[in-house]
């Protein structure tokens, strides 16, 4: 949480309540509640088959229902606002599948399908069917600077839930990026507040399937660039900011699959969790700078990344970036990773970042089980217990370090009795069962350790 000197600073950008995550939790029992009292409205695409709205003038009021009828090349809302007790809906026509997108994009303008600029308390998706409500991106050589479903410029209060997005570059990207002329883009001025991104099938991106928060550290204003080291190399006058971060990100109940980079992006963010989500064959383009099954990025504080099944990428299958600062907690428990070309999770944290690393099954890696690196201040001792290593290192050579490795001043306690890690150099030696989530079978020393399926 932003810390108690810097509450008076703080612009949200929200007109009502501040929403938990429980508020999120059911949006069947959401829409139930909207409609004893919503305005339906039913929308078309213009001639050139898109859909731009500038509700500045409160056509659309609170809890309205927004009906999306047929097919649209892109659509942009800006300027639109619900309120936490009558959130605005929008969602496919009734029970007739709706289609966004524009998969011939092939550079230029309209580069996004989707677009919600300094919107708030907005519930996107449909009723419950992911099939209803299909986002297709670019499929063209230029795809790359496609983005599926953009949720910018302060927009914030937004749940996204029971759609496809397929192809283009970017699946979702959540951030607000700083704008020099308005100090309100800037943290910490200012934030933006609760991100429930659940039940979604994300496929075939050319980059990120989600880029959730703003990965550059600094930004310069001077030359409109990011700035990723720290404050003593600033440039002497150059007009140096922070972006904006989030507070409370839920994502949750996703399938992520063929992603050309991370699969699970995120950054700048208090308040994070990721759970029960799949991610697989992850990284496509064989990038080593972007190869994060799920990737807790630079400026996370606060997160718990749990009951996840991330299995049969490239990369690694979890990265860590985030922050100690202010005592931030940092879990990672539960999560099965399975069979991939590289280490498994990777940690590289700042501000001494302490993570408890628990109760996870990580089998199949071609580098370490775990690898801990304390270069960029994260020299604490991290709590790793209870987890389940297998065949680290490709299944040869193995040697101990390859289940916990540390390094540059990195550190970690392991557990002992019922909380000790389980090494074995091999899934027959672990005696689990392959085909039911790793679960042990009879005659298994794995005992309580390790993940089990929810």
């Amino acid at each position: 949480m932003i810390v108690a000197t810097l509450l008076r600073l703080v612009v949200s950008f929200t007109t009502g309540p501040v929403l938990t995550p429980d508020d999120y939790t059911a949006p069947l029992s959401l829409i139930d509640t909207v409609s004893t009292y919503a305005k339906e409205h039913t929308l078309t695409a213009d001639k050139n088959g898109r859909l731009i709205i500038d509700n500045k003038n409160n056509t659309y009021r609170p809890g309205d229902v927004l009906q999306l009828k047929g097919n649209f090349k892109s659509v942009l809302i800006s300027n639109m606002s619900g309120t936490a007790a009558k959130p605005i809906v929008i969602r496919n026509y009734r029970n007739t599948p709706l289609t966004v997108g524009e998969p011939d994009w092939n550079g230029g303008s309209w580069s996004a399908a989707f677009e919600l600029n300094n919107c708030h308390y907005i519930r996107l998706g449909s009723m419950s069917d992911r099939n209803q409500f299909i986002i297709n991106g670019s499929v063209q050589p230029a795809r790359e600077a496609y983005r599926a479903l953009q949720i910018g410029n302060k927009t914030d209060n937004i749940e996204v839930c029971f759609l496809i997005i397929r192809n283009g570059g970017n699946g979702i990207v959540a951030k607000t990026d700083p704008v020099k002329s308005d100090p309100s883009t800037a943290y910490p001025r200012s934030t933006i507040r609760n991100l429930s991104i659940h039940d979604l099938t994300i496929t075939d991106t050319k980059n990120e399937a989600m880029y959730i928060g703003h990965t550059a550290t600094y930004w310069d204003h001077t030359i409109n660039q990011p700035f990723y080291q720290s404050p003593s190399r600033f440039a002497a006058g150059h007009d140096y900011v922070q972006p904006i971060k989030w507070e409370n990100v839920r994502i949750y109940n996703n399938l992520v699959r063929n992603s050309g980079l991370d699969g699970i992006q995120t950054a700048a963010i208090d308040g994070l969790e990721i759970h029960n989500n799949e991610v697989t064959n992850w990284g496509t383009q064989h990038n080593a700078a972007h190869n994060g099954g799920i990737l807790i990025g630079g400026r996370t504080t606060n997160t718990n990344t749990r009951d996840n099944y991330v299995h049969d990428g490239w990369g690694e299958f979890c990265q860590f970036y985030g922050s100690g600062e202010n005592s931030a907690t940092h879990i990672i428990s539960n999560n099965l990773f399975i069979n991939n070309q590289s280490d498994g999770i990777s940690m590289r944290g700042t501000e001494n970042a302490i993570v408890k690393i628990t109760n996870n099954t990580i089998s199949g890696t071609k580098g370490n089980s775990l690898r801990i690196n304390g270069y960029t201040g994260m020299k604490g001792k991290q709590i790793v217990s209870g987890n389940v290593f297998i065949s680290p290192n490709g299944g040869v050579n193995i040697g101990s370090r390859n289940y916990v490795y540390v390094e540059v001043g990195g550190d970690a306690v392991e557990g002992t009795g019922e909380e000790e890690n389980k090494k074995f150099p091999s899934v027959t030696a672990a005696r689990v069962n392959t085909q039911d989530y790793y679960k042990p079978v009879e005659g298994s020393t794995v005992n309580k350790a390790g993940y089990r399926k929810n």
